[in-house]
């Protein structure tokens, strides 16, 4: 699957408007058209129509996907030859289980993001597959045990309290988290259908999926109360005006680490906080607006873990894939690939 490496003009940058739109999506995803135009400040046709310009440009994009529960996660950090970089990228962004892929400035230049079914296959995908890719040196790999935050739960926070309140009012009910491995394709179908655009109509979902609009119904409402799905509203980093993206891995006291985790999600800049099994045992990505951000942030890490120790941090250069979405250079969304676990 190819990756965009030719230069390309600057995409135009997401307005307040647009980021109060997105903002509206990310804190009730599927809500009508009416609800999200209240929420800011227009009508239902208008709010609709700004939408599709934000999809159409890859500026904005709506998935969903297959929670951590029912998924297991793994971190891998993966050095390789200079020469091999290029090759690397483009042959894991076709993978379906390689569900998001950095460039950075580490010593490890790519950071991947993976789903599988369970440790075994998890550990098939990392030792079977990604270290026998020619010019491979050396990989880091991590298991995710717990995940405090990520992409689904992080805001732009560009609605004022009084717009957030009209989306508040109606806001989903806390939900049971009893989530279930399944195996059922027509469940699959649902999540790769949502996965490519997550407000689609029930009845769009019912014939994608070859599946009555009621029997979608019933299914997308039980996973959502079991928590085996999420919706994320994403967007384009670099014209929505965060164009740096850091990681850290931290090492924290045990008896500390869900508290840290915790407190270091609460961080308006976090996109992840996960607690991990691996060289240390939690890693953070923050979207910041400039690289000198780094200080500040990892100032307020500090507070935030007291004791902690950083044991590496990086840049990301290039994200080519994020979520199962290809993105360009400039981080505008594109074709988007089902996240299929490995197993």
């Amino acid at each position: 699957m190819p990756v965009p490496t030719a230069a390309q003009p600057e995409p135009a940058r997401l307005t307040g408007s647009d980021l109060a739109l997105v903002e509206a999506l990310q804190r009730d995803p599927r809500a009508p058209w009416t609800r999200i135009a209240a929420a800011v400040g227009t009508d239902a046709t208008t709010a609709a129509r700004r939408w599709d310009r934000l999809q159409a440009a890859g500026l904005a994009w709506l998935t969903a996907y297959a929670t951590a529960p029912t998924t297991t996660v793994g971190y891998v950090d993966l050095a390789c030859r200079p020469d091999a970089l290029t090759e690397l990228t483009r042959q894991l962004c076709g993978w379906p289980p390689v569900f998001s892929v950095e460039r950075t400035t580490s010593r490890f230049s790519l950071f991947l993001s993976l789903a599988a079914r369970d440790l075994d296959a998890l550990d098939e995908l990392v030792t079977g597959r990604l270290g026998a890719l020619p010019g491979v040196r050396e990989v880091r790999f991590a298991v995710a045990t717990r995940v405090y935050r990520e992409g689904s739960g992080w805001l732009v926070n560009a609605l004022a309290p009084e717009q957030r309140a009209v989306l508040d009012e109606t806001a989903v009910q806390a939900r049971l988290v009893v989530p279930q491995q399944w195996d059922d394709r027509d469940v699959r179908a649902l999540v790769e259908s949502l996965g490519q655009d997550g407000r689609r109509s029930y009845a769009e979902l019912a014939r994608d999926c070859r599946m009555s609009e009621s029997a979608v119904r019933r299914t997308l409402a039980r996973m959502l109360r079991n928590h085996e799905l999420d919706f994320r509203c994403d967007l384009a980093h670099v014209p929505a005006g965060w164009p740096v993206i850091a990681g850290y891995r931290l090492d924290i006291a045990a008896g500390d680490l869900d508290r840290a985790g915790t407190a270091i999600a609460q961080l308006p800049e976090t996109r992840l906080s996960a607690a991990v099994v691996g060289e240390g045992n939690l890693v953070v990505s923050a979207w910041l607006r400039e690289p000198a951000g780094c200080t500040g942030y990892e100032q307020r890490l500090a507070a935030a873990a007291p004791g902690a120790r950083v044991l590496d941090r990086a840049i990301t250069l290039r994200m080519p894939k994020r979520m199962g979405r290809l993105l360009s250079p400039h981080g505008l969304g594109g074709t988007h690939q089902a996240i299929i676990p490995a197993r």
